[in-house]
């Protein structure tokens, strides 16, 4: 495949998910839930019901920039999720709280993708300065680092997407439980859930046909 297609399809796959789920998120925040819950209402007591009432759960500036932050047990969420009583709202707030959970049972995906967080991130700033070095001084040990380096960003999103796709379906659990949701809501949630994990996939593809891209480079470069 030639290096412009890999290079496109790497532009185009996370752009793809990310109006997806724009899209999804847009249709289910129009849509309340019938019992006018809040996202915080929901947060609050999925919580409450783990052993988390002890959890703060803030409010954020911005949009779909929610999340929990496991160093400050917090979990944040944007203005429009921690006010708005919609389907998309109680989806979002049962996904990060999730996370509370994952963080509470010692999940261990959500362990490891901390432990490997702050090495991945370096690498992949540094990763195209190395790469950079290694063709300018045509270096095969500097390049092949260099991919490698890229490819930790590849490995942490892999070890990302088990800890979304359990944040998402343990989400469904907790509405369910506790009766947050009825039956219609709980199949809107779900395709709330499954939109916004789609942009997950989407990463990790990309990712992995960027490493495949510079394999292909510098293959050819040196025959």
């Amino acid at each position: 495949m030639p290096y412009d297609s890999l290079f496109l399809l790497i532009l185009v796959i996370p752009l793809i998910a990310q109006i997806y789920v724009s899209i999804t998120y847009g249709k289910y925040k129009q849509i309340a839930n019938n019992k006018k819950l809040t996202g915080y209402d929901v947060a609050k007591k999925i919580l409450e019901n783990n052993g988390l009432k002890d959890l703060y759960v803030v409010e954020v500036k911005g949009t779909m920039n929610d999340h929990y932050d496991s160093s400050r047990k917090t979990v944040r969420l944007s203005s429009e999720v921690y006010h708005g009583t919609s389907i998309a709202s109680i989806a979002i707030a049962a996904h990060e709280c999730s996370h509370a959970i994952q963080d509470k049972d010692g999940y261990a995906f959500m362990k490891i993708r901390s432990f490997i967080f702050p090495i991945a991130s370096l690498g992949t700033r540094t990763a195209y300065f190395i790469l950079l070095l290694g063709f300018i001084f045509s270096s095969l040990n500097l390049i092949w680092a260099g991919i490698g380096l890229v490819s930790l960003g590849l490995i942490f999103q892999l070890i990302t997407l088990p800890v979304e796709f359990n944040a998402s379906s343990k989400a469904k659990e907790e509405l369910k439980k506790y009766n947050l949701v009825n039956e219609e809501e709980l199949e809107c949630t779900n395709n709330m859930l499954k939109a916004a994990a789609y942009t997950y996939v989407a990463g990790v593809l990309a990712s992995a046909l960027e490493v495949l891209r510079l394999i292909l480079i510098f293959t050819r470069n040196r025959d």
